[in-house]
């Protein structure tokens, strides 16, 4: 049986945010006054790599609801306000919490989604939290198959285009352009392999359904009936959705569980998902030897994680001696 690997830090408490009171009395004061009341809790959302403000509060009254704030001046505030247009827009089956409201007040942008009781899955994934993710992930792709109207108009990039531009850094190693990061001992020698697979990428990846595009497991949320919720829909794009499984299970392969036998439903190409495998770890590896990050501090460690991992899940399907 494969040894159970385990991130340094879990996947539920990788944020480091601003607490309510650290907003300016501006925020606070217009968010209150949306939600009808005084906020006398907040709970900061413990998984995530953003330094932004994102908690479950409660007024006085008992209203609650999930608030994530930014300032308008740093990027972050333009993704809050897609999350908010792209969670809207989504079909009613997708299970996602929806938005409530959005306002602009202290130099803040303020997103309100609906209050769910959840947590993030803890790690190792049981059969049963891994199967929950995997249905409400199944349920999401078969209602975005094909996407309305309304979520193309809000420019969805097509998956192929992102691996060539942002995943194909075997490629760029192998040709001298960027340097080799801190990698598995067997990689060197397996370098021109695995600048091969992520370059077939694009062309396995073409689909019109609509995809998560960061669909990992601090973006699932388990409540207490079992049933799972996906959150943080800011970079959703068009392909094969069979890739955000893929993704997904990164983390579950690290669990010690039959990873291509949950992957089998959704039938990829072997040379699809080996080529996501051995894209996706290139490019974590890469972003993990980048130095310290202005997000999370826990991040580099992360994607460090998660790039052996997507690499080690390769190496077996492909049979490679490591």
């Amino acid at each position: 049986m494969r040894v159970v690997s385990l991130p340094d830090v879990a996947y539920g408490a990788t944020a480091v945010r601003p607490d309510w009171t650290d907003l300016p009395a501006a925020v606070r004061d217009a968010v209150s006054s949306r939600l009808g009341g005084p906020v006398t809790a907040s709970a900061s959302a413990g998984g995530g790599f953003t330094r932004a403000f994102a908690a479950l509060v409660t007024t006085a009254d008992g209203a609650r609801a999930f608030v994530k704030a930014a300032p308008l001046s740093e990027p972050i505030s333009d993704w809050y306000a897609r999350e908010a247009a792209i969670t809207a827009a989504l079909p009613s089956e997708v299970p996602a919490a929806r938005p409530r409201w959005t306002l602009q007040a202290g130099g803040y942008y303020v997103l309100c989604l609906e209050a769910v009781d959840g947590h993030v899955p803890n790690l190792p994934w049981t059969p049963a939290d891994l199967a929950a993710a995997l249905e409400a992930w199944r349920v999401s792709a078969e209602a975005l198959a094909r996407p309305s109207a309304e979520l193309l108009g809000l420019g969805l990039p097509p998956l192929g285009a992102i691996v060539r531009d942002e995943l194909s850094w075997w490629s760029e190693i192998a040709a001298g352009r960027a340097p080799l990061p801190p990698v598995p001992d067997w990689v060197p020698g397996r370098l021109g392999e695995l600048a091969a697979l992520e370059q077939g990428l694009p062309d396995l990846v073409a689909g019109p359904g609509m995809l998560h595009g960061d669909l990992r497991v601090d973006n699932v949320l388990l409540d207490a009936y079992g049933r799972a919720r996906l959150c943080d829909w800011t970079w959703p794009c068009l392909g094969a959705q069979w890739f955000d499984t893929v993704t997904l299970l990164v983390t579950a392969y690290a669990s010690g569980l039959d990873t291509d036998a949950a992957l089998a439903p959704w039938d990829p190409p072997p040379d699809g998902v080996d080529g996501a495998l051995a894209a996706l770890g290139g490019y974590w590896l890469t972003r993990a030897a980048g130095g310290p990050s202005s997000a999370s501090p826990h991040s580099r460690q992360h994607q460090r994680f998660s790039g052996n991992q997507a690499l080690a899940w390769l190496a077996e399907r492909r049979g490679w001696a490591v």
